[in-house]
């Protein structure tokens, strides 16, 4: 198949589907419209991208653009390039601002699931308004040449979603019995972040929003990690502009406040998923992320302590829970044998990047492990940024050298 350069623009058709979904109140049937080509993709949608391109682009330039194979077209090992490589330390899309990438491999194709930062947003201040994003796209690495990314178009917006106002930050996607599913925080109509999830019957969607929040949910930053077990955890929450130490108590406080430095730091929240994916089957938990004496970290230790931006992965039996230093700029990882912890920390994942925020994703793809990062060197704006990827390397002690961007 031939492939395109730049942004592939839809044509004026509109293709409908039916798909059915199963939910605990029985047999229920949506009917979706969504744009599409003439000519479907192997996941049933075109790849598009209608966003405005940046106004500045610097001097960086992402890889092109390139149109999906239809599926069972490409052969070879599960997850391999047939050609090309991964484009290292460059901005994958530059027709739109990305972040907050969250990377998995699906049906051998390795996917991201970004925010996406706007044009124009609200102003600037500490509870992260400025960050006004309305809704997700997806990206996928195409198999036939792994230096083209294809740009899926939006898959969800805040308008499609019942109880959402506003504010649809970092995302993360999972599959279970033969659906996908894709997590994502968003602000109620009472201002309080929330968790939601939709499903849909590929990776690039069409995806579909439960109605309300996941029962039990708060903050932001959802993270699923699925075990070998089949057994699926969620990890969330972030500070400040996350709301996470509004809940304190369990209940939402806005007056609530951050611990003393001396008192021992908040850590992410743990929840074990459903067998459906759709809700928390117990109680919501806090990990413990402690120092190599097995003590708590405390809040002050900004250089260690949990900010936000919590991910998962699995390396040689081991559970590396890696998350943001916040207002250091840091990502640093610990370690546990299980996937509720507690957590040891071990150092430093990623040194700061080009911006305030730092947000990652790691994954194995063809027998290597990357890690997947934003930052704003095409912009120089904050909230105007571009999602990017590296190798990552684990020692033989299981230690992960730390990155430079």
């Amino acid at each position: 198949m031939n492939a395109s350069v730049g942004p592939i623009h839809v044509g004026s058709a509109l293709r409908h589907a039916i798909f059915v979904l199963m939910s605990r109140s029985g047999l229920r049937s949506i009917h979706i419209a969504f744009a599409a080509s003439l000519s479907f993709s192997c996941h049933g949608v075109s790849a598009t991208s209608n966003a405005q391109a940046p106004s500045n682009q610097g001097s960086e330039s992402a890889a092109p653009l390139a149109q999906p194979g239809a599926k069972g077209e490409l052969s070879g090992s599960a997850g391999a390039c047939l050609a090309g490589v991964l484009p290292q330390r460059k901005a994958l899309v530059t027709s739109l601002y990305t972040a907050d990438p969250s990377a998995h491999v699906f049906e051998n194709t390795l996917y991201v699931y970004p925010s996406h930062d706007l044009e124009l947003n609200p102003p600037s201040n500490d509870n992260g308004d400025h960050y006004g994003m309305k809704d997700y796209h997806v990206l996928s690495f195409d198999r036939g040449n792994c230096s083209k990314i294809v740009d899926h178009g939006e898959v969800l917006n805040v308008k499609n979603v019942p109880w959402a106002s506003k504010q649809m930050w970092a995302p993360d996607a999972a599959f279970k019995n033969g659906t996908y599913f894709l997590y994502f925080p968003a602000r109620d109509k009472h201002d309080v972040f929330r968790l939601g999830v939709a499903r849909g019957p590929s990776p690039v969607g069409p995806f579909v929003a439960e109605p309300e929040p996941i029962a039990g949910s708060y903050s932001i930053d959802p993270a699923v990690f699925v075990d070998d077990d089949g057994r699926a955890y969620m990890y969330f929450g972030g500070l400040w502009g996350g709301q996470l130490q509004n809940w304190r108590t369990g209940k939402y406080d806005a007056r609530s406040a951050l611990p003393g430095s001396d008192e021992n730091a908040l850590g992410p929240r743990f929840a074990k998923l459903s067998a459906d994916m759709l809700s928390f089957d117990g109680a919501v938990t806090e990990i413990s992320i402690v120092d190599g004496a097995h003590r708590p970290l405390k809040q002050g230790d900004n250089q260690r302590r949990f900010f936000e931006g919590v991910w998962l992965h699995k390396y040689n039996g081991t559970y590396y829970l890696s998350y943001s230093t916040g207002d250091t700029h840091y990502l640093v990882y610990a370690t546990a044998n299980t996937p509720r912890g507690p957590f040891t920390y071990q150092g430093r994942l990623l040194n700061p990047v080009a911006g305030w925020t730092t947000h990652h994703s790691i994954v194995e793809y063809d027998g290597k492990w990357y890690l997947f990062y934003h930052d704003d060197s095409l912009s120089g704006v904050d909230n105007k940024r571009s999602v990017k990827l590296m190798e990552l390397t684990h020692g033989a002690d299981g230690s992960i050298p730390t990155l430079t961007p």
